[in-house]
């Protein structure tokens, strides 16, 4: 038998390359002809940014073509030298640096690639980023970094400036989102505005949460920008904690773990302003706050105002449903509604949930007048899995 190895190597402006390899035999008795050429072919190539190119945004990631390669690597320093460390994207589409790029900075990217033949191939490129953009955007959360949230939690994020509902793919591309264990989860646009990640189902216990808004320097459109890149840790509690009322009850039941901790009556939203039901969480808790019909247009000296501190709320919606301490509605709570749409506790027994709650735990309202409207709050929960993912822009 007789083998030839040949080795090709084209490296025109970027990356390219070709080996082939093939073996001949002939048939039983050296007669007849052996099966034919098996070629090993391996190509590379970085597509962009383009060698030479300039202006690049900050947000660029490199894309590149590889075939016959069995590993990958990449390497992209600054002019000073410095290294910046990255990843491959799952799916092998790009690699993504950790960190915007530096405005007006030449950067040289290596590509390596090492075929099963054990050949091995490296190119470079060379880019500059463009200058630093006068008009940038904002990125925000409500969970903030090292926070401890409830199973329930969705992972809330805003922007200064709305996004084109042409670039919400392109951004959406650009938020990373980890979980260990691992869960299946999903972005949603609430609005321009404002996205939301939620897992398919409540997070598990103990889940250990990372998130990479990956916006700096990326096109907004219009000549804006991203601002900054925006990093969370989270973790999410132990025990899940579930809240659940009962209008026709009006009693709240508290579990942890599947343990029911306490049953404590309320009193809800009367008829001519009801509680909303349906699939909350708790948004926001603070040890007390103003509650001023002056928000929204009612003067605190005119029928149906008022301006009253409220110890221990816990936010529920944006149209101002709490769960709340109100000792002025005792006499009320578990046999009639009385709120101005609140669930109503006694101070104590708002003190003890206070205490155990975390921004994120299952708020589970049933019974009343008035169905929770999408997007008063975060209504993540309060759609089915199939409906909630036609909100990802991909």
């Amino acid at each position: 038998m007789r083998r030839q190895r040949l080795i090709a190597l084209a490296l025109a402006g970027l990356l390219g390359a070709v080996a082939g390899c093939t073996s001949k035999s002939g048939g039983p008795g050296g007669g007849g002809n052996g099966p034919g050429p098996v070629i090993d072919v391996l190509e590379a190539k970085i597509t962009s940014p383009a060698d030479g190119a300039a202006d690049v945004p900050a947000s660029t990631e490199i894309t590149f073509t590889a075939k016959g390669a069995v590993t990958t690597a990449f390497k992209l320093v600054d002019e000073s030298g410095q290294e910046l460390a990255g990843s491959l994207r799952s799916d092998g589409s790009s690699w993504v640096p950790q960190v915007p790029l530096a405005y007006g900075t030449k950067y040289t990217v290596t590509l390596n690639v090492e075929g099963a033949g054990g050949l091995k191939l490296a190119g470079t490129s060379t880019f500059t980023t463009m200058r630093k953009p006068g008009n940038l955007v904002g990125v925000h959360s409500y969970i903030g970094d090292d926070q401890v949230v409830g199973v329930g939690a969705p992972f809330v994020f805003t922007f200064d400036r709305a996004v084109p509902e042409g670039l919400r793919a392109g951004l959406e591309k650009r938020l990373f989102f980890s979980s260990e264990p691992k869960q299946e989860g999903s972005w949603n646009w609430f609005s321009g505005t404002e996205i939301h990640y939620r897992p398919k189902e409540h997070w598990q216990p103990g889940t250990k949460i990372n998130v990479r808004i990956g916006t700096g320097g990326l096109p907004w459109g219009g000549g804006w920008y991203g601002r900054h890149d925006l990093t969370i840790r989270a973790s999410v509690v132990d025990k899940p904690l579930l809240i659940e009322v009962d209008n026709a009850t009006k009693k709240m039941t508290v579990t942890q773990g599947g343990t029911v901790l306490r049953t404590m009556p309320v009193s809800l939203g009367k008829p001519s302003t009801p509680s909303s039901y349906g699939n909350m969480v708790v948004m926001i808790k603070n040890e007390w706050e103003w509650f001023d019909t002056t928000t929204f247009g009612i003067p605190p000296d005119s029928p149906g105002g008022y301006r009253t501190k409220v110890y221990w709320p816990m936010r529920l919606t944006w149209g101002g449903e709490y769960i709340h301490a109100a000792p002025w509605s005792v006499d009320a709570q578990g046999r009639r509604n009385v709120s101005h749409g609140c669930v109503n506790l006694s101070t104590a027994n708002a003190k003890w949930l206070w205490d155990l709650v975390h921004i994120g735990d299952p708020v589970v309202v049933k019974g009343t007048e008035h169905k929770l409207d999408w997007g008063n709050g975060w209504t993540d929960w309060d759609r089915p899995w199939e409906e909630y993912v036609k909100g990802s822009a991909l």
